[in-house]
Protein backbone atom coordinates (compact mmCIF):
# COMPACT_ATOMS: atom_id res chain seq x y z
CA UNK A 1 0.00 0.00 0.00
CA UNK A 2 1.26 3.46 -0.85
CA UNK A 3 1.33 6.31 1.63
CA UNK A 4 -1.72 8.56 1.17
CA UNK A 5 0.54 11.62 1.47
CA UNK A 6 2.73 10.26 -1.34
CA UNK A 7 -0.35 9.60 -3.49
CA UNK A 8 -1.57 13.19 -2.99
CA UNK A 9 1.81 14.72 -3.74
CA UNK A 10 2.42 12.50 -6.79
CA UNK A 11 -1.08 12.08 -8.19
CA UNK A 12 -0.17 12.00 -11.88
CA UNK A 13 2.75 9.64 -11.23
CA UNK A 14 0.45 7.24 -9.39
CA UNK A 15 -2.13 7.39 -12.19
CA UNK A 16 0.60 6.73 -14.75
CA UNK A 17 1.87 3.78 -12.70
CA UNK A 18 -1.62 2.27 -12.67
CA UNK A 19 -1.93 2.81 -16.42
CA UNK A 20 1.41 1.13 -17.06
CA UNK A 21 0.39 -1.85 -14.95
CA UNK A 22 -2.98 -2.00 -16.74
CA UNK A 23 -4.75 -1.79 -13.36
CA UNK A 24 -7.99 0.17 -13.07
CA UNK A 25 -8.36 2.22 -9.90
CA UNK A 26 -10.29 5.46 -9.33
CA UNK A 27 -7.58 7.64 -7.77
CA UNK A 28 -9.73 10.76 -8.09
CA UNK A 29 -12.47 9.09 -6.06
CA UNK A 30 -9.85 8.17 -3.46
CA UNK A 31 -8.85 11.84 -3.21
CA UNK A 32 -12.48 12.89 -2.71
CA UNK A 33 -13.05 10.23 -0.04
CA UNK A 34 -9.79 11.22 1.65
CA UNK A 35 -10.94 14.85 1.75
CA UNK A 36 -14.12 13.73 3.53
CA UNK A 37 -12.09 11.55 5.88
CA UNK A 38 -9.82 14.45 6.86
CA UNK A 39 -12.76 16.85 7.28
CA UNK A 40 -14.56 14.42 9.58
CA UNK A 41 -11.41 13.76 11.61
CA UNK A 42 -10.83 17.50 12.03
CA UNK A 43 -14.45 18.12 12.98
CA UNK A 44 -14.47 15.29 15.55
CA UNK A 45 -11.19 16.51 17.01
CA UNK A 46 -12.57 20.06 17.26
CA UNK A 47 -15.76 18.90 19.03
CA UNK A 48 -13.78 16.75 21.46
CA UNK A 49 -11.62 19.74 22.29
CA UNK A 50 -14.77 21.78 22.95
CA UNK A 51 -16.11 18.92 25.07
CA UNK A 52 -12.91 18.96 27.14
CA UNK A 53 -13.15 22.73 27.63
CA UNK A 54 -16.72 22.37 28.92
CA UNK A 55 -15.59 19.63 31.32
CA UNK A 56 -12.79 21.82 32.65
CA UNK A 57 -15.12 24.77 33.02
CA UNK A 58 -17.78 22.76 34.86
CA UNK A 59 -15.30 21.57 37.50
CA UNK A 60 -15.18 25.03 39.02
CA UNK A 61 -18.85 25.97 38.71
CA UNK A 62 -21.83 25.47 40.96
CA UNK A 63 -24.75 23.07 40.52
CA UNK A 64 -26.99 25.62 38.73
CA UNK A 65 -24.29 26.54 36.22
CA UNK A 66 -23.51 22.86 35.56
CA UNK A 67 -27.15 22.17 34.79
CA UNK A 68 -27.05 25.01 32.28
CA UNK A 69 -24.17 23.31 30.39
CA UNK A 70 -25.59 19.76 30.37
CA UNK A 71 -27.74 20.47 27.30
CA UNK A 72 -24.76 21.80 25.37
CA UNK A 73 -22.71 18.78 26.41
CA UNK A 74 -25.40 16.37 25.21
CA UNK A 75 -25.59 18.13 21.85
CA UNK A 76 -21.82 17.95 21.37
CA UNK A 77 -21.74 14.28 22.37
CA UNK A 78 -24.55 13.46 19.95
CA UNK A 79 -22.80 15.33 17.11
CA UNK A 80 -19.54 13.44 17.77
CA UNK A 81 -21.34 10.09 17.73
CA UNK A 82 -23.05 10.91 14.43
CA UNK A 83 -19.78 11.98 12.80
CA UNK A 84 -17.96 8.90 14.13
CA UNK A 85 -20.57 6.65 12.53
CA UNK A 86 -20.20 8.54 9.27
CA UNK A 87 -16.41 8.23 9.56
CA UNK A 88 -16.68 4.44 9.90
CA UNK A 89 -18.47 4.24 6.55
CA UNK A 90 -16.04 6.65 4.90
CA UNK A 91 -13.07 4.63 6.19
CA UNK A 92 -14.49 1.45 4.69
CA UNK A 93 -14.49 2.99 1.22
CA UNK A 94 -11.15 4.72 1.85
CA UNK A 95 -9.47 1.46 2.83
CA UNK A 96 -11.02 -0.40 -0.12
CA UNK A 97 -9.67 2.20 -2.55
CA UNK A 98 -6.26 2.37 -0.86
CA UNK A 99 -5.57 -1.36 -1.23
CA UNK A 100 -6.39 -1.12 -4.94
CA UNK A 101 -3.73 1.49 -5.72
CA UNK A 102 -0.75 -0.27 -7.34
CA UNK A 103 2.90 0.40 -6.64
CA UNK A 104 4.80 2.41 -9.24
CA UNK A 105 7.02 0.37 -11.56
CA UNK A 106 10.72 1.19 -11.79
CA UNK A 107 11.86 3.32 -14.72
CA UNK A 108 13.83 0.35 -16.10
CA UNK A 109 10.66 -1.75 -16.48
CA UNK A 110 9.61 -1.99 -20.16
CA UNK A 111 6.03 -1.08 -20.95
CA UNK A 112 3.78 -3.83 -22.27
CA UNK A 113 0.42 -5.56 -21.90
CA UNK A 114 1.38 -9.10 -20.87
CA UNK A 115 4.19 -11.67 -20.59
CA UNK A 116 4.53 -11.75 -24.37
CA UNK A 117 6.23 -8.35 -24.10
CA UNK A 118 8.74 -9.26 -21.38
CA UNK A 119 12.32 -8.43 -22.36
CA UNK A 120 15.09 -11.00 -22.42
CA UNK A 121 18.09 -9.89 -20.35
CA UNK A 122 20.45 -12.86 -20.69
CA UNK A 123 20.62 -16.60 -21.31
CA UNK A 124 22.70 -19.36 -19.78
CA UNK A 125 23.56 -22.85 -21.02
CA UNK A 126 23.21 -24.58 -24.36
CA UNK A 127 19.88 -26.06 -25.33
CA UNK A 128 20.38 -29.84 -25.61
CA UNK A 129 20.55 -31.33 -29.10
CA UNK A 130 19.06 -34.80 -29.35
CA UNK A 131 19.83 -37.40 -32.02
CA UNK A 132 16.49 -39.07 -31.30
CA UNK A 133 12.83 -38.06 -31.07
CA UNK A 134 12.32 -36.04 -27.91
CA UNK A 135 9.74 -37.31 -25.43
CA UNK A 136 7.79 -35.11 -23.04
CA UNK A 137 7.98 -35.52 -19.27
CA UNK A 138 4.68 -37.41 -19.12
CA UNK A 139 5.92 -40.15 -21.45
CA UNK A 140 9.28 -40.37 -19.70
CA UNK A 141 7.89 -40.49 -16.17
CA UNK A 142 5.18 -43.00 -17.01
CA UNK A 143 7.62 -45.31 -18.83
CA UNK A 144 9.83 -45.35 -15.71
CA UNK A 145 6.85 -45.86 -13.35
CA UNK A 146 7.57 -42.56 -11.63
CA UNK A 147 4.10 -40.99 -11.79
CA UNK A 148 0.42 -41.92 -11.90
CA UNK A 149 -1.81 -39.18 -13.27
CA UNK A 150 -4.89 -41.33 -13.83
CA UNK A 151 -5.20 -42.35 -10.19
CA UNK A 152 -4.18 -38.85 -9.16
CA UNK A 153 -7.21 -37.42 -10.94
CA UNK A 154 -9.41 -40.21 -9.54
CA UNK A 155 -8.39 -39.39 -5.96
CA UNK A 156 -7.65 -35.63 -6.05
CA UNK A 157 -9.56 -34.38 -9.08
CA UNK A 158 -8.38 -32.29 -12.02
CA UNK A 159 -4.58 -31.79 -12.07
CA UNK A 160 -4.12 -34.47 -9.39
CA UNK A 161 -1.02 -36.67 -9.42
CA UNK A 162 0.90 -39.35 -7.52
CA UNK A 163 4.70 -39.31 -7.66
CA UNK A 164 6.29 -42.73 -7.33
CA UNK A 165 9.64 -44.47 -6.96
CA UNK A 166 12.58 -42.48 -8.33
CA UNK A 167 10.42 -39.36 -8.83
CA UNK A 168 9.88 -39.23 -5.08
CA UNK A 169 13.58 -39.67 -4.41
CA UNK A 170 14.39 -37.01 -7.01
CA UNK A 171 11.99 -34.62 -5.30
CA UNK A 172 13.64 -35.22 -1.92
CA UNK A 173 17.08 -34.88 -3.51
CA UNK A 174 16.12 -31.44 -4.82
CA UNK A 175 15.05 -30.36 -1.32
CA UNK A 176 18.33 -31.54 0.21
CA UNK A 177 20.26 -29.85 -2.58
CA UNK A 178 18.56 -26.49 -1.96
CA UNK A 179 19.06 -26.66 1.81
CA UNK A 180 22.76 -27.44 1.46
CA UNK A 181 23.20 -24.78 -1.23
CA UNK A 182 21.93 -22.09 1.17
CA UNK A 183 23.68 -23.49 4.26
CA UNK A 184 26.42 -20.86 4.41
CA UNK A 185 24.49 -18.01 2.78
CA UNK A 186 23.14 -16.26 5.87
CA UNK A 187 19.55 -17.28 5.20
CA UNK A 188 17.49 -18.55 8.14
CA UNK A 189 15.67 -21.75 7.13
CA UNK A 190 12.01 -21.85 8.16
CA UNK A 191 9.14 -24.28 7.76
CA UNK A 192 6.11 -22.00 7.53
CA UNK A 193 2.33 -22.54 7.61
CA UNK A 194 0.20 -22.55 4.48
CA UNK A 195 -3.17 -22.12 6.22
CA UNK A 196 -3.25 -18.42 7.08
CA UNK A 197 -5.52 -15.61 8.19
CA UNK A 198 -6.90 -13.11 5.70
CA UNK A 199 -4.70 -10.32 7.10
CA UNK A 200 -1.55 -12.07 5.81
CA UNK A 201 -2.90 -12.11 2.25
CA UNK A 202 -4.09 -8.51 2.42
CA UNK A 203 -0.70 -7.49 3.74
CA UNK A 204 1.28 -9.19 0.98
CA UNK A 205 -1.08 -7.96 -1.76
CA UNK A 206 -2.70 -11.28 -2.72
CA UNK A 207 -6.07 -9.92 -1.61
CA UNK A 208 -8.44 -8.51 -2.59
CA UNK A 209 -7.49 -8.80 -6.28
CA UNK A 210 -6.31 -12.45 -6.30
CA UNK A 211 -9.09 -14.07 -4.31
CA UNK A 212 -10.32 -16.27 -7.17
CA UNK A 213 -6.99 -18.11 -7.25
CA UNK A 214 -7.00 -18.96 -3.52
CA UNK A 215 -8.55 -21.91 -1.72
CA UNK A 216 -10.67 -20.75 1.23
CA UNK A 217 -11.73 -22.73 4.30
CA UNK A 218 -15.07 -22.68 6.08
CA UNK A 219 -13.37 -20.75 8.91
CA UNK A 220 -12.45 -17.83 6.65
CA UNK A 221 -8.77 -18.75 6.32
CA UNK A 222 -6.92 -19.26 3.04
CA UNK A 223 -4.33 -21.70 1.69
CA UNK A 224 -1.24 -19.91 0.42
CA UNK A 225 0.31 -20.44 -2.99
CA UNK A 226 3.74 -19.41 -1.73
CA UNK A 227 5.70 -19.35 1.55
CA UNK A 228 6.13 -15.61 0.95
CA UNK A 229 2.74 -14.89 2.54
CA UNK A 230 3.53 -16.46 5.93
CA UNK A 231 7.16 -15.34 5.95
CA UNK A 232 6.38 -11.70 5.21
CA UNK A 233 3.76 -11.74 7.98
CA UNK A 234 6.27 -13.08 10.53
CA UNK A 235 7.17 -9.56 11.71
CA UNK A 236 3.70 -8.06 11.23
CA UNK A 237 3.03 -5.13 13.61
CA UNK A 238 6.60 -5.18 14.94
CA UNK A 239 9.41 -2.62 15.08
CA UNK A 240 12.87 -3.94 14.18
CA UNK A 241 16.33 -2.40 14.48
CA UNK A 242 18.31 -1.33 11.42
CA UNK A 243 21.33 -3.34 12.61
CA UNK A 244 19.30 -6.54 12.00
CA UNK A 245 19.17 -5.89 8.24
CA UNK A 246 19.23 -7.52 5.85
CA UNK A 247 16.97 -10.20 7.34
CA UNK A 248 17.01 -13.22 5.03
CA UNK A 249 14.74 -16.26 5.16
CA UNK A 250 14.71 -19.48 3.16
CA UNK A 251 11.14 -20.64 3.77
CA UNK A 252 9.55 -23.93 2.82
CA UNK A 253 5.87 -24.84 2.67
CA UNK A 254 3.25 -26.81 0.78
CA UNK A 255 1.57 -24.53 -1.77
CA UNK A 256 -1.95 -24.50 -3.19
CA UNK A 257 -3.26 -22.66 -6.25
CA UNK A 258 -6.65 -22.97 -7.89
CA UNK A 259 -5.23 -21.85 -11.26
CA UNK A 260 -8.63 -20.27 -11.80
CA UNK A 261 -7.47 -18.08 -14.66
CA UNK A 262 -5.75 -20.87 -16.59
CA UNK A 263 -8.68 -22.98 -17.74
CA UNK A 264 -7.60 -25.10 -20.70
CA UNK A 265 -3.87 -24.37 -20.22
CA UNK A 266 -1.38 -27.17 -19.47
CA UNK A 267 -4.14 -29.57 -18.48
CA UNK A 268 -1.85 -32.62 -18.47
CA UNK A 269 1.33 -33.39 -16.58
CA UNK A 270 3.19 -31.41 -13.93
CA UNK A 271 3.51 -28.01 -15.61
CA UNK A 272 0.50 -26.51 -13.82
CA UNK A 273 -0.75 -28.31 -10.71
CA UNK A 274 -2.94 -27.32 -7.77
CA UNK A 275 -0.62 -28.64 -5.05
CA UNK A 276 3.17 -28.45 -4.87
CA UNK A 277 6.07 -27.53 -2.56
CA UNK A 278 8.32 -24.52 -2.66
CA UNK A 279 11.41 -22.94 -1.15
CA UNK A 280 11.10 -19.16 -1.13
CA UNK A 281 13.76 -16.54 -0.50
CA UNK A 282 12.36 -13.57 1.46
CA UNK A 283 14.38 -10.50 2.43
CA UNK A 284 13.69 -7.44 4.57
CA UNK A 285 16.12 -4.53 4.23
CA UNK A 286 16.42 -0.84 5.03
CA UNK A 287 14.25 1.66 3.18
CA UNK A 288 16.69 2.39 0.38
CA UNK A 289 16.05 1.97 -3.34
CA UNK A 290 19.73 1.23 -3.90
CA UNK A 291 19.67 -1.50 -1.24
CA UNK A 292 16.50 -3.01 -2.73
CA UNK A 293 18.10 -3.13 -6.19
CA UNK A 294 21.25 -4.71 -4.73
CA UNK A 295 19.29 -7.39 -2.86
CA UNK A 296 17.10 -8.03 -5.91
CA UNK A 297 20.09 -8.79 -8.09
CA UNK A 298 21.55 -11.03 -5.38
CA UNK A 299 18.34 -13.04 -4.99
CA UNK A 300 18.19 -13.54 -8.74
CA UNK A 301 21.83 -14.62 -8.76
CA UNK A 302 21.07 -17.20 -6.05
CA UNK A 303 18.34 -18.75 -8.20
CA UNK A 304 20.59 -18.73 -11.26
CA UNK A 305 23.33 -20.59 -9.41
CA UNK A 306 20.84 -23.30 -8.50
CA UNK A 307 19.83 -23.68 -12.14
CA UNK A 308 23.43 -23.76 -13.29
CA UNK A 309 24.24 -26.51 -10.77
CA UNK A 310 21.30 -28.50 -12.11
CA UNK A 311 22.72 -28.07 -15.63
CA UNK A 312 19.51 -26.54 -16.97
CA UNK A 313 19.55 -23.96 -19.78
CA UNK A 314 17.53 -20.87 -18.90
CA UNK A 315 17.01 -17.22 -19.66
CA UNK A 316 16.29 -14.22 -17.45
CA UNK A 317 13.57 -11.81 -18.55
CA UNK A 318 12.53 -8.52 -17.01
CA UNK A 319 8.75 -8.40 -16.74
CA UNK A 320 6.95 -5.65 -18.62
CA UNK A 321 4.64 -3.26 -16.75
CA UNK A 322 1.45 -5.17 -17.61
CA UNK A 323 2.94 -8.41 -16.25
CA UNK A 324 3.72 -6.95 -12.81
CA UNK A 325 1.59 -7.60 -9.77
CA UNK A 326 -0.08 -4.93 -7.69
CA UNK A 327 2.87 -4.35 -5.36
CA UNK A 328 5.91 -5.15 -7.48
CA UNK A 329 8.33 -2.38 -8.41
CA UNK A 330 10.37 -4.69 -10.65
CA UNK A 331 10.38 -8.40 -11.38
CA UNK A 332 12.60 -10.89 -13.13
CA UNK A 333 11.43 -14.29 -14.31
CA UNK A 334 13.80 -17.20 -14.80
CA UNK A 335 12.50 -19.31 -17.65
CA UNK A 336 13.89 -22.80 -18.19
CA UNK A 337 14.11 -24.57 -21.53
CA UNK A 338 11.47 -27.29 -22.06
CA UNK A 339 12.62 -29.46 -25.03
CA UNK A 340 9.24 -31.07 -25.82
CA UNK A 341 7.64 -27.63 -26.18
CA UNK A 342 10.62 -25.97 -27.85
CA UNK A 343 10.35 -22.93 -25.60
CA UNK A 344 11.28 -21.49 -22.22
CA UNK A 345 8.79 -21.74 -19.33
CA UNK A 346 8.84 -19.74 -16.10
CA UNK A 347 10.29 -21.61 -13.12
CA UNK A 348 11.33 -18.71 -10.84
CA UNK A 349 10.19 -15.17 -10.09
CA UNK A 350 12.27 -12.50 -8.35
CA UNK A 351 10.62 -9.27 -7.14
CA UNK A 352 11.08 -6.22 -4.96
CA UNK A 353 8.33 -4.06 -3.49
CA UNK A 354 9.90 -1.12 -1.60
CA UNK A 355 7.57 -0.54 1.40
CA UNK A 356 4.35 -1.62 -0.34
CA UNK A 357 3.96 -4.84 1.68
CA UNK A 358 5.53 -3.64 4.90
CA UNK A 359 3.22 -0.63 5.07
CA UNK A 360 0.24 -2.97 4.82
CA UNK A 361 1.76 -5.36 7.37
CA UNK A 362 3.03 -2.53 9.60
CA UNK A 363 6.63 -3.79 9.65
CA UNK A 364 8.89 -0.94 10.75
CA UNK A 365 12.42 -0.35 11.98
CA UNK A 366 14.40 2.32 13.79
CA UNK A 367 17.08 3.86 11.63
CA UNK A 368 20.43 5.24 12.79
CA UNK A 369 18.80 8.49 13.92
CA UNK A 370 16.11 6.71 15.91
CA UNK A 371 13.38 7.48 13.36
CA UNK A 372 10.78 4.82 12.65
CA UNK A 373 10.51 3.80 8.99
CA UNK A 374 8.84 1.06 6.98
CA UNK A 375 11.25 -1.65 5.81
CA UNK A 376 11.64 -2.74 2.18
CA UNK A 377 10.76 -6.30 1.12
CA UNK A 378 11.83 -8.72 -1.62
CA UNK A 379 11.17 -12.33 -2.54
CA UNK A 380 12.38 -14.92 -5.00
CA UNK A 381 11.61 -18.53 -5.79
CA UNK A 382 14.50 -20.72 -4.75
CA UNK A 383 12.90 -23.91 -6.10
CA UNK A 384 9.37 -25.27 -6.57
CA UNK A 385 8.78 -29.01 -6.83
CA UNK A 386 7.68 -31.15 -8.49
CA UNK A 387 6.01 -28.90 -11.10
CA UNK A 388 8.12 -27.27 -13.78
CA UNK A 389 11.58 -27.87 -12.34
CA UNK A 390 11.08 -31.63 -12.51
CA UNK A 391 9.67 -31.28 -16.01
CA UNK A 392 12.82 -29.42 -17.06
CA UNK A 393 15.15 -31.91 -15.34
CA UNK A 394 13.47 -34.96 -16.86
CA UNK A 395 13.27 -33.58 -20.39
CA UNK A 396 16.65 -31.87 -20.66
CA UNK A 397 18.52 -34.88 -19.26
CA UNK A 398 16.65 -37.63 -21.13
CA UNK A 399 18.64 -40.34 -22.91
CA UNK A 400 17.82 -42.26 -26.08
CA UNK A 401 16.88 -45.41 -24.14
CA UNK A 402 14.32 -43.46 -22.06
CA UNK A 403 16.52 -43.18 -18.97
CA UNK A 404 17.24 -39.89 -17.21
CA UNK A 405 20.76 -38.67 -16.53
CA UNK A 406 21.12 -37.30 -13.00
CA UNK A 407 22.97 -33.96 -12.75
CA UNK A 408 26.18 -34.21 -10.73
CA UNK A 409 24.78 -31.88 -8.08
CA UNK A 410 22.05 -34.42 -7.23
CA UNK A 411 23.96 -37.68 -7.56
CA UNK A 412 25.13 -37.83 -3.95
CA UNK A 413 21.55 -37.50 -2.70
CA UNK A 414 20.13 -40.10 -5.08
CA UNK A 415 23.07 -42.49 -4.96
CA UNK A 416 22.90 -43.04 -8.71
CA UNK A 417 23.90 -41.36 -11.95
CA UNK A 418 20.96 -42.51 -14.07
CA UNK A 419 17.25 -43.05 -13.42
CA UNK A 420 16.09 -46.11 -15.32
CA UNK A 421 13.86 -49.16 -15.09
Amino acid sequence: MLDIKFIRENLELVKEGARKKRIEVDVDRLMAVDDTRKELLASIEEKRALQNRFNDKMKGEGKVSKTHHFSDMRNIKSAIEQEEEKLKEVLKEWQMLMVQVPNIPDMSVPEGDDDGENREERTWGDKPKFSFEVKNHIELLQALDMVDFERGVKVAGFRGYFLKNDAVMLNFALWQFVLEHFKESGFTPMLVPSLLNRAAFLGTGYLPQGEEDLYKTQDGQYLAGTAEVATMSYYMDEILEQKQFPIKFLSFSPCFRREAGSHGKDTKGLIRVHEFYKFEQVVLCEASHEESVKQHEKLTENAEKLMQALELPYRVVVNCSGDLGLGQVKKYDLETWIPSEGKYRETHSSSYFHDFQTRRLNIRYRDGEGKTRFAHSLNNTALATPSRIMVALIENHQQEDGSIKVPKALQKYLGKEVLSK
